[in-house]
């Protein structure tokens, strides 16, 4: 791959070079103060010859350069997902149903289609042979859906692994084709990967082929069903295909999708005789009392259309009293009406006029509003909305639809329009007042915001506000939410209908919805992500704020988008968008605002240990908090000022900070901020030599992460837990706390906690006597550290590499990340980490130049007993006394020796004394 795409790098560069020499030779060409050498000088005698080629070499570059961009587009163009992500448009979500639906009564023979689809499937099991995609193409309301799914019903018993069911929309009206990425997302999520691990990007391209490699490797040893209903074209499905050969993936769609490793099911309409029995079931009817010629021209009028067959059939067992030339007469007239329209047009329209009309008046209304609804799938809360009735009566509304063939039942008492019928009711709403359209969107984000606020009761943390609910003219009917649990599960079930909402919404330049919705889901996404749709909502948000000059609600969405980018690790952009934000609380004169804005710079540069500015923002939050009296506010401003102070090694400080923290959040009754505060003070207890203190407190947070199930703090308290197990001596205590907690990042998606336990591991390694080893690990977390712009992890990482390279004899290695790591150490202000450094740096030269290593030893030894860190100050006096050892003898060096011993006694670091004591025993005999 390399090779293919260095050759036109080198053909440009060749042509180029060539290219510029002849422009030499030319612009020289009538100089006659030198002579050329060899056939150059040819060259000089025939100065035109020059120039044409030069032309011929220019021409030929040009040439090249046009095919190779031309190569490039065309690979681009292939590829729908390659663009970015476009800021001003609001994001969408993929619905996928874990489950099959329901088995549809409307399904009719289709042996042929079932037998070959069942005898396929079966002879690739039998046979060990992958199985390949089936796709049922056929035109709309052939029944490709219905037989899709009966399929799936058949056949569910041969992949134990699951079922899963998704729709594309490659072809429902007034709603864009689910994108792959965004289809993955779900469908990843759909088989239990938590949204914090499913790759993010603003590169569509990148993120869709991250998604893509974990969905294949996801599904890869697994027997799962997987359903891609109403399909585009391949290039939206073929990302979706999984990896394993054992999964059966079944495509609808109306086109005729190529790819030469699928099977290919056409559909047609039904032939006329089981469209007559079809019509004949559910009618309700004897076959006997309807006139057979009768039965076979209302099936022909339907176009032998199920969806057709269906609704006509429906019709008459509502009315017991029509016979069928009845309601052959009604559907000719019908027909005869819509003349204009073609053929197969009016034979499908003509059943559902027929159906419509059969309606009562209000649910009429309903019908038409459900041909508004921007949304997937709805339960009775939404049809209440849009119809501006009580859930009981629109339930009994859906129910009758339903009953009537107009719509779909979903598992978990949910509802879906056929995308014919969706396309017919909307077609009926727009004949209206073009005011219902807006009004009912308005009323769909007036239900949602009521919604969300009672959830949001739920998932935000105590003593922070809740986005309010609107100020509506009446009581919205919301659903009964009991737990964090439920509103949780709500809003997973609702999520791609409230993003669809918002970006229908936003097409209506309903702005002020747009907002508050916005603010709305916030702490949802905050939580569940995926964040790269967390981006494309606050962005929207914000794009709407700006349209309409609301710098509030602009400075919220900047805030919030602010917060998503620190989560995925763009800590430049989370700058530059929190800075943004903190400009415009300002221009508003909001303090809450900013304050949480200046709180969240503070934690951006926390992380990339630019600790003078983070102290400098969360002090100013801080400051601010107090004025307002707000309780919440000022412990988070404590809490991450004591992390800011402990990463500058002012533990006093530190444990001041983030004792004053755990009091407010115990005061509160605020469990995770509880939690966090004993954690950080569990690190400083540990830096300070207190391990029994530390680990009381680690074990305190990592109860009440597990209370509140929340395993990304539960791996960080258990990398804490292991770092004081190792200090201990517990070493295989150690290295299972930091394992596991590398499988909770891993499976989470957090890189920067990950690349701590990789380093954390490699430390074990080190000490445990597998350098090698220890080498690889801390290699591994120096990369994803320098991706992740963490110059604390990438000093850590460094120390750690350079201590490893000198047990492994690597001199020169160990000396160039010894002072790339202390040229960040001191920049940083960490000094305890300069201290360990210094410590290790010294052991590496006690054998070879311990005048220089007693030197280091002794800066490691001042800079610990300035910031009370007792574990480098027996380290750096046991190391000069070593170094004593070696100069001067046994006598000088005792002393020293013993001080260390009994310091490391008293921290509980036993195994450090014994070696120290086995030295002084060995020098004695």
């Amino acid at each position: 791959m390399r090779m293919r795409r260095g050759a036109p790098i080198a053909a440009v560069a060749g042509v180029g070079a060539v290219t510029a020499m002849l422009a030499g030779l030319v612009t020289n060409t009538a100089s006659a103060q030198s002579r050329w050498p060899g056939w150059l000088r040819w060259l000089q005698v025939h100065p035109w010859l020059s120039f044409v080629m030069l032309g011929a070499a220019t021409a030929g570059l040009t040439a090249l350069l046009a095919l190779l961009d031309g190569h490039r587009t065309e690979v681009q163009g292939h590829d729908p997902t390659s663009r970015r992500v476009d800021a001003a448009d609001p994001p969408g979500a993929a619905l996928v149903l874990r489950s099959l639906p329901r088995d549809t009564t409307a399904f009719t023979n289709r042996t042929a289609e079932l037998n070959s689809l069942v005898r396929s499937v079966r002879v690739a099991q039998e046979n060990g042979e992958a199985l390949p995609v089936h796709v049922i193409d056929g035109m709309p309301g052939v029944g490709k859906t219905a037989l899709a799914v009966h399929a799936g019903h058949i056949l569910s018993d041969r992949f134990p692994d699951g079922q899963l069911f998704l729709n594309l929309n490659g072809h429902t009206h007034g709603r864009n084709p689910v994108q792959a990425g965004e289809a993955l997302a779900a469908l990843l999520a759909a088989t239990g990967v938590p949204t914090h691990q499913i790759p993010v990007s603003d590169d569509v391209g990148a993120v869709t082929e991250a998604r893509a490699a974990m969905w294949r490797s996801r599904l890869a040893d697994k027997k799962a069903l997987l359903i891609l209903d109403n399909a585009a074209s391949y290039q939206q499905l073929e990302p979706l295909l999984p990896g394993g050969d054992e999964c059966l993936v079944l495509v609808t769609s109306r086109k005729r999708l190529a790819a030469h490793e699928e099977v290919v099911l056409p559909v047609d309409a039904l032939p006329p005789e089981h469209a007559a029995d079809l019509f004949v079931r559910l009618s309700g009817r004897p076959a006997d009392e309807l006139d057979h010629g009768v039965l076979n021209e209302l099936v022909r009028l339907c176009g032998y259309l199920p969806l057709g067959v269906s609704l006509l059939a429906a019709r008459l067992r509502h009315h017991p009293s029509w016979k069928a030339e009845d309601l052959h007469e009604r559907l000719v007239a019908e027909q005869d009406r819509l003349g204009e329209l073609r053929a197969g047009e009016r034979a499908i329209t003509a059943t559902f006029d027929l159906s419509y009309r059969d309606l009562t008046p209000e649910r009429q209304r309903v019908f038409r509003q459900l041909g508004l609804y921007p949304g997937t799938d709805l339960d009775a809360y939404v049809g209440a909305a849009l119809g501006e009735v009580s859930v009981v009566v629109a339930r009994r509304h859906l129910d009758g639809l339903y009953d009537d063939h107009l719509i779909d039942e979903h598992p978990g008492s949910r509802y879906r329009l056929h995308d014919l019928l969706r396309d017919y009711a909307r077609g009926l709403a727009s004949e209206g007042d073009s005011m219902d359209h807006v009004q009912s969107v308005q009323r769909l984000c007036m239900y949602y915001l009521s919604a969300l606020a009672d959830a949001n009761g739920h998932i935000v943390r105590s003593g922070a506000s809740v986005p309010p609910p609107p100020d509506a003219p009446r009581q919205v009917e919301t659903p009964v939410l009991q737990s964090r649990a439920d509103a949780l599960n709500w809003l997973e079930n609702e999520r791609a209908n409230i993003l669809a909402c918002i970006r229908r919404a936003n097409s209506l330049s309903l702005y002020d919805a747009v907002m508050r919705m916005a603010v709305a889901m916030a702490p949802f996404l905050r939580q569940a992500g995926p964040w790269d749709q967390a981006v494309g909502l606050h962005r929207t948000a914000a794009g709407a704020a700006r349209q309409v000059g609301d710098r509030q609600a602009l400075a919220h969405a900047l805030a919030e988008l602010g917060v998503v980018r620190r989560f995925m690790a763009a800590y430049p952009e989370a700058v530059e968008t929190l800075n943004e934000a903190v400009t415009q609380y300002d221009a508003v004169g909001d303090r809450r605002g900013k304050a949480d804005a200046l709180n969240q710079l503070g934690i951006v540069w926390y992380l990339t240990a630019d600790n003078a500015d983070a102290a400098r923002a969360q002090t100013e939050a801080l400051t601010l908090y107090r004025e307002l009296d707000y309780r919440l506010g000022q412990a988070n401003a404590l809490a991450d000022l004591g992390m800011v102070w402990r990463q500058m090694s002012r533990f006093d400080a530190a444990t001041e900070a983030q004792s004053e923290a755990l009091s407010i959040y115990r005061e509160l009754g605020d469990r995770y901020g509880e939690a966090n505060s004993l954690r950080d003070l569990g690190v400083v207890h540990c830096l300070t030599g207190a391990y029994d203190l530390a680990a009381r407190h680690h074990h305190e947070a990592f109860d009440i992460y597990a209370e509140l199930d929340d395993r990304e703090h539960q791996a960080y308290a258990l990398n804490e837990s292991g770092a004081v197990r190792r200090l201990t001596g517990d070493i295989e205590g150690a290295r299972a706390a930091h394992s596991q907690a590398l499988t909770h990042f891993t499976e989470l998606g957090d890189r920067f906690g990950r690349a701590n336990s990789v380093r954390l591991l490699g430390v074990v390694e080190r000490v445990s006597g597998d350098a090698h080893a220890a080498s690889r690990l801390q290699e591994e977390a120096l990369d994803t550290y320098r991706e992740l712009g963490s110059r604390g992890g990438e000093a850590a990482s460094l120390s750690e590499l350079g201590a490893t390279r000198g047990v492994l004899g690597e001199r020169a290695g160990a000396i160039e990340a010894f002072e790339r790591s202390l040229e960040i150490q001191r920049a940083l202000g960490d000094r305890c980490g300069e201290a360990e450094l210094l410590n290790h740096w010294g052991k590496l030269l006690v054998s070879s130049d311990p005048a220089d290593a007693r030197e280091h030893f002794q800066q490691a030894l001042r800079l610990a007993q300035d910031i009370h860190c007792p574990l480098e100050e027996a380290r750096a006096l046991e190391g000069i006394g070593r170094c004593d050892l070696v100069v001067d003898g046994p006598v000088r060096a005792e002393d020293l020796l013993r001080t260390a011993v009994i310091l490391y006694r008293r921290l509980g670091a036993n195994s450090a004394a014994d070696d120290v004591e086995r030295l002084l025993v060995s020098q004695r005999g």
